[in-house]
């Protein structure tokens, strides 16, 4: 019986990221037992340790790592201020349409940081986030990421106004936001134009 249960959790191990499911379970109930925030544009904080798993050949967190921890960031900033809900009740989904991130310090084994997460601004289409690696040993912002999280069968200002039931006004862009905007607009220009996308809209 023993060997069937381990066979069963090996086979579940590795098919699965089961580490992936678990640290989610674990933002989800740490979120849904704090108290809810109210501004949307405040920053939120979130708590994390480089564990074995995270480890790449050099010891350090993985690269891909942050990105998986800033999935859990945006996931538990979403449930606090509502906004996640929201979009569920007014039949929205938020995917990630594009993300850049600078790594300034790399982050060693059992190194303890927080992930903050704060919305820079939004669209028609899209929230803008910042989210910032830092170090508590020494309060080194270790790594930052801009992430747009565009919004499919709605709009962020239907969310915005669903949550807080009245129009808010969208913060000034910062001029590093403004750059990386028009990239990814550039970016998206040039694929079209390589897959012949825009001569047929025309």
């Amino acid at each position: 019986m023993l060997l069937l249960v381990l066979g069963a959790l090996l086979l579940l191990f590795c098919s699965l990221d089961v580490w992936y499911f678990l640290r989610g379970v674990q933002v989800f109930f740490q979120a849904w037992f704090q108290p809810r925030i109210w501004d949307l544009l405040v920053e939120q904080t979130i708590d994390g340790m480089v564990l074995p798993h995270d480890l790449d050949y050099m010891g350090h967190m993985n690269n891909s790592r942050y990105l998986r921890e800033c999935d859990f960031a945006r996931f538990h900033h979403y449930m606090r201020n509502g906004l996640l809900m929201a979009s569920r009740k007014l039949g929205a989904r938020m995917v990630v349409g594009a993300s850049t991130i600078r790594y300034r310090r790399s982050l060693a084994f059992c190194e303890a940081f927080e992930i903050r997460t704060k919305i820079v601004g939004w669209d028609e289409k899209a929230f803008y986030l910042e989210q910032r690696f830092v170090s508590k040993k020494d309060g080194f912002v270790s790594a930052i990421m801009l992430c747009r999280q565009n919004v499919v069968h709605c709009s962020p200002e239907s969310i915005i106004e669903f949550v807080c039931k009245r129009k808010i006004e969208c913060p000034e862009f910062p001029e590093d936001l403004k750059h990386w905007i028009s990239f990814i607009s550039a970016s998206s220009q040039a694929l079209r134009a390589e897959s012949g996308l825009e001569e047929k809209n025309k």
